[in-house]
């Protein structure tokens, strides 16, 4: 994978044309940004050369070969693909094997043990795939054979049209049989003719056959394409017949999508998901190097959950509501401020988090960083999905615009009034995703390939516990702001590890989040939304509340004890990349490694 690097010549010449000295700490959206300017040693090209993992090039070239496979065997479902990826990854962990790992510094043994942990996943992986495939093998039959054809035609092969012709006759009535399988299996038992197939499955496999057919639609289109008008013969004999074949994948995958998981083609709104399963979590759980199996982990949510509620109640009771914290969260909610004022709040509030870092030495926010970061405001359709704020180098805002209903309007106030964002925009931006994105391309940025949601959601909820710590929240409803948000987190991992575990529903996942948090049905709807869509690993709402413990475990472990300063602390975790925080934890506490290493760091004390 190609990387961007200055030359040489070029950093020595930024360092002979600029000042040494580092301009002062300016305001948040300051009318005048002070010139570009860095510290000599964060430049000097010893310095980057010396800090440079030996093991760098190596993953770089991993991560070319890896693409330019993937790139080529593009079909997912393929046999053919699933036996190339086993092989490359046999291949790689005996490159690895080999390698003297006494050898190696310890940032490198870091890096040996993030690169064979990364390889023994990708091999987990492929083979749960496997068995997802073979589940829905029933109900794609055809998979292979449109797989074939596009990996014969990548090998240039020649082909025989009229032989190609008589396939794909046969695959259209093949596709024709297997729906009418597939219908026989809809009906009660003993309601369906004996003389006929049929297939039963659950509503997660056909969604996912759903998926996998329109993706060899899209393969048989390409492959047709290829050889259509530039072929005559080919053209003569197989036009109307690709043309009946496609015809026969749509209604097929229509029919799978609307009258087996009973959802419209056109809904892209519903909620599905694919529960992975307890095998599936216990992988994830040992990639992430958390030692802990799904039930302790729901164990460590009910006790955070726990405490949540009880600070709530204390919270309520200072506002008058007695122990009725449902009450308190309602008045909160209704402080939220007028339309077009979001924007002003959301400046106003990271202008107060880097105030409250600069005073108590925290951690240190480069003035680049402090100077570029900026807001965009979140589309109606983007709420949908992502209620609240992003963050990264800008936070996306979440406010409702003149399009929407007067109740999701409501909704969108109400979730995302002024306590509720006390403590969103800090994690949004400064010290959390912001000031993450920064760093993390300037340090050790080939590690980007290990990145976590344990480090990245972990470090900016850490911050949440820190600042709480810290009586950055002063007022009762402040503190319900941030108590709201721990509460989701707790709800986070009990609903995304009960999902996969099978033990709840999507909609008893909305109850748990409007019932026991106090979201709004929308946004509740939204969050579980995107929890399953597939756009976030399993884990990854998880992540949140067990990177912050981590972390913050790690905080005791180090700052408490009187070991490292704040600033320190968190500066060096920045510059380490994103790696799961028991890494972070072996590089600061220099701890001697072993080419096997295994999970082993207890952070939660039951």
């Amino acid at each position: 994978m190609s990387r961007y690097r200055l030359p040489l010549a070029a950093i020595i010449l930024l360092i002979a044309t600029i000042s040494p000295s580092v301009t002062g700490i300016k305001s948040v959206g300051a009318q005048s940004p002070p010139p570009y300017s860095i510290k000599n040693e964060d430049a000097d090209p010893a310095k980057l050369a010396a800090a440079d993992s030996r093991l760098r090039p190596v993953i770089d070239r991993y991560m070319a070969d890896l693409t330019t496979l993937q790139r080529y065997y593009v079909v997912e479902s393929s046999p053919v693909r699933r036996a190339k990826l086993q092989g490359f990854y046999g291949e790689w962990q005996k490159i690895l094997a080999g390698m003297n790992f006494d050898s190696l510094r310890q940032d490198e043994q870091i890096d040996y043990i993030l690169f064979r942990n990364y390889i023994e996943h990708e091999v987990r992986e492929l083979d749960l795939r496997g068995r997802a495939l073979d589940e829905m093998a029933p109900l794609i039959p055809f998979s292979k054979q449109i797989a074939e054809y596009e990996e014969s035609r990548k090998r240039m092969e020649k082909i025989d049209p009229g032989k190609i012709a008589a396939q794909l006759n046969d695959l259209n009535k093949q596709i024709a049989a297997l729906q009418k399988a597939v219908e026989a299996g809809l009906l009660p038992e003993g309601k369906a003719d004996p003389k006929l197939p049929a297939i039963r499955t659950k509503k997660p496999v056909a969604n996912r056959a759903f998926v996998v057919t329109s993706n060899l639609r899209e393969t048989l289109k390409r492959w047709f394409d290829y050889y259509n008008g530039y072929d005559p013969l080919f053209t003569w004999w197989n036009e109307q017949t690709y043309k009946a074949v496609d015809q026969s994948l749509q209604n097929y995958a229509t029919f799978l999508r609307e009258k087996v998981v009973g959802v419209k083609v056109t809904e892209d709104t519903a909620i599905i998901g694919d529960p992975i399963g307890r095998d599936g979590l216990l992988s994830e759980l040992a990639y992430e190097m958390i030692p802990y199996n799904p039930e302790e982990i729901l164990a460590i949510a009910d006790k955070e959950f726990a405490w949540c509620e009880a600070e709530m109640k204390k919270a309520s009771r200072e506002l008058g509501f007695g122990d009725d914290w449902k009450k308190a969260l309602e008045f909160v909610k209704n402080k939220y401020v007028e339309p077009g004022k979001q924007p002003e709040l959301v400046r106003m509030l990271a202008e107060e988090a880097l105030t409250f870092l600069d005073k108590n030495d925290l951690v240190t926010v480069p003035e680049l960083a402090r100077e570029t970061w900026r807001m965009e405001m979140l589309s109606p359709r983007q709420q949908l999905v992502s209620p609240f704020f992003l963050g990264g180098e800008y936070i996306q805002v979440s406010y409702p615009t003149n399009t929407m209903s007067h109740e999701a309007k409501m909704m969108s106030m109400r979730g995302n009034n002024p306590h509720f964002s006390r403590a969103t925009v800090h994690h949004e931006l400064f010290p959390g995703h912001g000031l993450q994105a920064y760093m993390t391309r300037r340090y050790r940025s080939y590690r980007s390939l290990f990145g976590t949601p344990f480090w990245g959601e972990g470090w900016s909820l850490y911050w949440e516990f820190l600042l709480w710590d810290m009586k950055f929240p002063q007022t009762p409803e402040d503190r319900i702001g941030f108590l709201f948000w721990r509460s989701h987190r707790c709800a986070r991992i009990i609903f995304s590890l009960s999902f996969h575990l099978e033990k709840m529903t999507p909609q008893q996942c909305i109850d748990l989040l409007v019932n026991r948090v106090g979201h709004e049905v929308d946004n509740a709807t939204a969050e579980v939304r995107r929890s399953f869509a597939g756009n976030y690993g399993p884990l990854y709402q998880a992540a949140y509340m067990l990177g912050g413990l981590q972390f913050y475990s790690l905080h005791r472990e180090l700052v408490d004890s009187g070991k490292m300063k704040n600033r320190d602390f968190h500066d060096a975790i920045l510059m380490e990349n994103r790696i799961p925080v028991e890494m972070v934890r072996a590089i600061l506490t220099k701890q001697k490694l072993t080419k096997d290493y295994k999970t082993s760091w207890k952070f939660y004390k039951f």
